[in-house]
């Protein structure tokens, strides 16, 4: 048998990944009124928004009013997206606890979603890094497109480890592996994460699976034995990236809850009170979600 890890932690990921890509601006109220659910689900990490330009994202202009609107609870981690110095100073403002850092691992992919080389990225998110560690706000880093591009198609691992050393001699604490456009399989992660786990320890490293071809899960159970303890999720499987054409959901952090507990793996999160959660945002945002829990409830 597997020796599967007896505890992980799910990153949930929804108010921002996952409300990003919808046509439909939620409201303020409607966003502060899911997260509050959220924390009460036993969940101890929400990424709440992103401090970007509202031109780029408009679904997430309100980000300041939502992160000053939350009820806090203890234990919880209050985290949002981050791109430049501009948008630390509002996060900083806002009193977010961690700041979340974003590149990709191809140059065409990066070119459009920040608009710069990967080289001139550095810089950039360097001068991030520093002001948040100097504010005492802990500092998580993202990759997308780390095992498929919408551009150039297949990724080099080399430019994966090249980006992966230069975050973390910046300082950040852990670094999120992203299947941007949910073309990853289980092979594949598997030889990602051989090499990558020779250089960077399994606890600095978590997994952010869409699952757009339907082997997110399959992906997690990989990533599981390979010792990985820290995966992203988005509630009800909203999300995608607005700048990667094809990348639709992310993998459901109520699919995943499902799995984890029938597998007796400890995430500390309450399954009724996110399907709750996840029954609100879905009446939000109007129409059926992907997760395969709430469409188990519909056909009920």
């Amino acid at each position: 048998m597997m020796e599967w890890p007896k505890k992980v932690t799910i990153k949930e990921v929804g108010p921002r990944d996952g409300l990003q890509n919808e046509k439909e601006v939620i409201p303020s109220g409607d966003k502060i009124a899911w997260i509050n659910q959220l924390s009460k689900t036993g969940l101890n990490y929400i990424e709440i928004s992103s401090f970007v330009n509202p031109k780029w994202i408009p679904a997430l202009a309100d980000a300041f009013e939502v992160a000053t609107g939350i009820e806090r609870q203890e234990g919880v981690t209050y985290a949002a997206l981050v791109p430049n110095k501009r948008g630390l100073e509002k996060a900083l403002e806002a009193n977010i606890d961690e700041v979340s850092i974003f590149m990709s691992a191809t140059e065409s992919h990066n070119k459009s979603n920040i608009n710069k080389t990967i080289d001139e990225t550095f810089p950039v998110l360097k001068e991030v890094v520093d002001e948040a560690l100097t504010a005492n706000k802990s500092v998580r880093g993202y990759i997308s497109t780390v095992f498929g591009c919408p551009y150039e198609g297949s990724v080099d691992v080399e430019s994966v480890i090249r980006i992966s050393e230069n975050l973390f001699e910046m300082g950040i604490g852990e670094l999120s592996l992203g299947d941007t456009i949910g073309v990853a399989n289980p092979k594949q992660v598997q030889e990602v994460l051989e090499v990558l786990l020779k250089r960077f320890p399994a606890e600095k490293l978590a997994m952010h699976f869409h699952d757009t071809r339907g082997t997110a899960m399959a992906n997690i159970l990989v990533s599981l034995d390979m010792g990985i303890t820290i995966f992203d999720s988005s509630l009800g499987g909203l999300g995608g990236c607005p700048y990667a054409p094809g990348a639709s959901g992310n993998l459901a952090t109520d699919d995943l809850l499902y799995m984890l507990d029938g597998m007796g793996i400890h995430s500390g999160v309450n399954r009724e009170k996110l399907m709750e959660a996840a029954l609100f945002i879905q009446e939000k945002i109007g129409r059926p979600l992907a997760s395969h829990q709430l469409q188990t409830l519909s056909n009920c």
